[in-house]
């Protein structure tokens, strides 16, 4: 099942719950469930069927001093598009010092004007 169809086969309880996933960026299964208002037993059921159709990544973690699981969107969820200035990736991209004045900054910014 592609990732779209599995998407148009959710309840109304799971597309919330993939809709809070990806507002949030990821999100604590401990608060998972306290953001939608449902028991914990019912939010790990949701997350369980969100992770099997592909739709959410789940990882072991500690917080605030119990086990729990971290929930983030899938990789194919995440734009990248903001990052981007035609088909030029931002320079400052995995760099640790950023030079605003560096050539390939100006011409990022160059691509990103004509864009529009």
């Amino acid at each position: 099942m592609s990732a779209s169809a599995a998407e148009e086969a959710l309840s109304e309880d799971e597309r919330a719950g993939l809709e809070l996933v990806r507002e949030t960026g990821g999100i604590h299964q401990s608060e998972f469930w306290k953001e939608l208002d449902i028991s914990s037993r019912k939010g790990s059921r949701i997350i369980e069927s969100l992770a099997e159709k592909g739709l959410v990544d789940r990882e072991e973690t500690v917080y605030e001093g119990h086990n729990t699981y971290y929930i983030s969107p899938t990789a194919r969820d995440l734009d990248f598009s903001l990052l981007m200035a035609g088909d030029m990736l931002s320079p400052f991209i995995g760099e640790e010092e950023i030079d605003g004045q560096s050539d390939a900054f100006s011409q990022w910014m160059m691509n990103l004007a004509y864009e529009e």
